[in-house]
């Protein structure tokens, strides 16, 4: 009873005003230094990865980099485009665009095929991930020459402008996500407790914990740079884990305080809660933060700022459970003493505490009951039927196609996305664009000339290119560009092959003879290739870091090296299963009206990882509070039989309150219109509900009741007077009435 835990809870429950106002000055102190400081957002050379990343960072040595660009539409109103019309508006867009400090050049007009659209295209200055702060000046002039030209229509789409929608649309989709969380959050929590302020408690502190960790991940961003999908990751794991944790606590309070029967202060109370639930809640954190760390070996940006977004927010909401929480418990216990006293002051019957562990008089005995008979009373049958439930859900992952969701996939309620359709289908030979990069001695800067002109001629028979761009070459003679154009849309099979034809024929019979030259084929549908590829080399790295952090943690938590094993076994199992759901739903088409998406034929490159790592260090919140449970029984001195039903069943009720949270936030997410997140959020709903309810109410009972004794290997040998004496609480003598 005097571990950190029970001091920090301890000294919070004797100063309670002290650690309240104590956390709420960190929570302001985090939001000041994160605006102090500001965001550190990832730049363009952070996302290189592969040959693709290899070759960029080639073309910017010799400041050849590939710009960003916008492309404005001229097109009638009605009836057919006048081209003298159309062409003195393209004059004066393109006097205005050069005129702007954000433009590097302004291509000659460029007339569709069909005479119907008239393009500019502009490129920009700096940076290609800053290219989107500067689009609002050129949507400016585009909107200022439509207004001197009403007969035309004019419309702007590029990557900057695509990238400024989906950040728009993240915002919208975001708010739409706290909309639907919230409400239910606290909706849930009112039947959990049956009491406004109760339910009030988890999420007021879950929400100060996001606000704590989105100014620390803004200092973080300077050792870790944002790439913007950090502030996803930190409402949806903060509002899940903040709330887990505060219940967890809560409901162990709520039942010493029924056990305890008036007979304990709130502080002793506070300290049972703590030296329990307190230290699950710790391991669960350091567990999530420990399986979360792994995604930094996946050398990506992306995953390293999912990892410190994460990481952030699983410390402050345990920092919040161990500080803040016991202070409130305390500062509620009191009012709610002083309205007991009033109460048999003035002759009415005094109000008991339920017993139970949720609070209800029989503990929800008879649903959790009926739900652990399958288990109790033919646990085998119950793990063979529960194993092979799951590993059905498995078989689709068969069929898995890992792809990087590219431009295409973004949502056509983005107004730039309609142009860019518009702009494909006017301009097909403009679609895609491979950029040949070759860096060399400057004396052999004729040869690579020679051997880039040949590698065109072989591409202008080729069925996938339809033609080339002008050959570039650096100032220094030492690195030359080529670009060759593809008719066909990124994500589509011919783009892909014609990738393949460029890396495996074309520029091994032609650049790769130029005797110490170094090249590459960079481009979007590079990068989309790269990508994956780059995720493949990754993850054996990533998952073996994942499987022995998870067992390391489950043997420190357990002292079980059986455990430990069943631990890893489980969360394997139960994220599998999600992961082939996964693929069920949305690489086919049967679920698009449903969830509102347009299938891919894919999940997207970053999905399985992350759901692995993220599900990993969730899991851990369910078996670190089950199991400790079913251990304090035993440590108590009952059978382990015993132990796995009265623990379970005692834990049950919370359980499955924190998975109904976890859920609601994860499911919001399935409401996105960023195909990513909505299928992160339905494989993470579908994982807590999958671990919820079969793998700890059927299978991890049936097998530790298989086991028996032997589940506790290698401490099951201590006596039982050492596991007494140890389990035994010495509460101080002022703390009881």
């Amino acid at each position: 009873m005097n571990s950190l835990t029970v001091r920090v809870a301890r000294w919070s429950a004797r100063h309670p005003w002290r650690a309240i106002v104590g956390w709420l000055l960190f929570v302001a102190l985090c939001l000041a230094a994160g605006s102090a400081v500001g965001i550190n957002s990832a730049k363009t050379a952070d996302y290189r990865v592969g040959e693709a990343g290899r070759a960029e960072a080639m073309a910017a040595e010799g400041h050849l980099e590939r710009r960003s660009a916008e492309q404005v539409l001229i097109s009638a109103r009605s009836g057919a485009l006048d081209k003298g019309v159309a062409e003195a508006a393209a004059q004066d867009l393109t006097a205005r665009m050069e005129r702007l400090p954000e433009v590097e050049s302004v291509a000659d007009p460029l007339l569709s095929q069909d005479g119907r659209i008239l393009m500019v295209e502009v490129a920009l200055k700096g940076e290609e991930r800053d290219a989107k702060d500067k689009v609002d000046a050129l949507v400016a002039q585009t909107g200022a020459v439509q207004q001197a030209h009403p007969d035309l229509l004019l419309q702007e789409t590029g990557s900057p402008s695509i990238s400024k929608g989906v950040d728009q649309q993240r915002g919208d989709d975001l708010a739409l996500s706290e909309a639907i969380t919230l409400p239910v959050t606290l909706i849930t929590l009112l039947i959990v407790f049956g009491s406004v302020t109760m339910a009030g408690v988890p999420l007021l502190l879950a929400l100060s914990s996001i606000a704590a960790a989105v100014g620390l991940s803004m200092v973080a961003s300077h050792l870790s740079p944002d790439t913007g999908v950090g502030m996803n990751v930190i409402l949806m794991i903060g509002l899940a884990v903040g709330v887990d944790y505060t219940l967890f606590y809560l409901k162990r309070e709520r039942e010493e305080r029924a056990r305890a029967g008036g007979r304990l202060s709130s502080e002793a109370l506070v300290e049972l809660a703590a030296a329990t639930s307190g230290r699950a809640v710790v391991v669960s954190g350091l567990a999530v933060v420990a399986s979360t760390a792994t995604l930094y070996l996946a050398a990506d940006v992306i995953f390293s700022s999912l990892a410190t977004g994460t990481i952030v927010v699983v410390l402050v909401a345990v920092a919040s459970s161990l500080t803040a929480l016991p202070a409130l418990l305390v500062k509620l216990g009191r009012r709610a003493e002083r309205k007991q006293r009033r109460r048999a002051e003035r002759g009415k019957p005094v109000r008991r505490w339920r017993r139970g562990g949720d609070g209800s008089d029989n503990g929800g005995g008879r649903i959790w009951t009926a739900l652990l008979r399958p288990a109790s009373k033919h646990p085998l049958a119950t793990l063979c039927v529960s194993v092979l439930a799951l590993l059905a859900l498995v078989t689709p992952l068969a069929g898995l196609k890992i792809t990087e969701m590219s431009r295409d996939t973004h949502s056509r309620e983005i107004p730039a996305m309609r142009v860019y359709d518009r702009l494909n289908e006017a301009f097909p030979e403009q679609r895609v664009t491979h950029q040949i990069v070759v860096r060399a001695d400057a004396d052999r800067v004729e040869e690579v000339t020679a051997s880039l002109h040949k590698l065109a001629q072989l591409a202008e028979t080729d069925q996938l290119f339809t033609g080339s761009e002008r050959i570039r070459t650096s100032a220094d003679q030492r690195v030359s560009v080529l670009e060759l154009k593809v008719p066909y849309l990124g994500n589509s099979d011919e783009a892909y092959d014609s990738l393949d034809h460029l890396r495996d024929d074309y520029l091994p019979a032609t650049v790769g003879r130029v005797q110490g030259a170094e090249f590459g084929v960079s481009g979007d549908v590079a990068r989309y290739a790269d990508y994956p590829a780059h995720q493949n080399s990754k993850l054996p790295l990533v998952l073996g870091a994942l499987l022995l952090v998870t067992f390391a943690m489950t043997v420190y938590a357990f002292r079980s090296v059986v455990l430990g094993l069943i631990g890893v076994v489980l969360n394997l199992l139960s994220a599998s299963a999600a992961l082939g759901l996964l693929v069920l739903v949305f690489q086919g088409s049967w679920a698009e009206g449903l969830l509102d998406f347009h299938s891919t034929g894919s999940i997207g490159s970053r999905v399985p990882l992350f759901l692995f790592v993220i599900l990993f260090g969730l899991s851990m919140d369910y078996q670190v509070f089950v199991v400790s449970r079913i251990r304090e029984a035993v440590l108590a001195g009952a059978t382990t039989r015993q132990a796995v039903l009265d623990g379970i069943r005692s834990s049950a009720s919370v359980v499955t309150s924190a998975a109904v949270v976890m859920m609601t936030v994860f499911v919001s997410f399935a409401f996105l219109h960023i195909i990513e997140m909505k299928q992160i959020g339905f494989v993470l709903a579908a994982a807590v509900l999958l671990d919820a309810f079969i793998v700890r109410i059927l299978i991890l009972p049936s097998a530790m009741l298989l086991l028996g004794e032997a589940s506790w290997w290698p401490s099951r040998g201590m006596g039982q007077a050492r596991i007494l004496e140890r389990a035994a609480p010495k509460m101080p003598v002022a703390d009881v009435r």
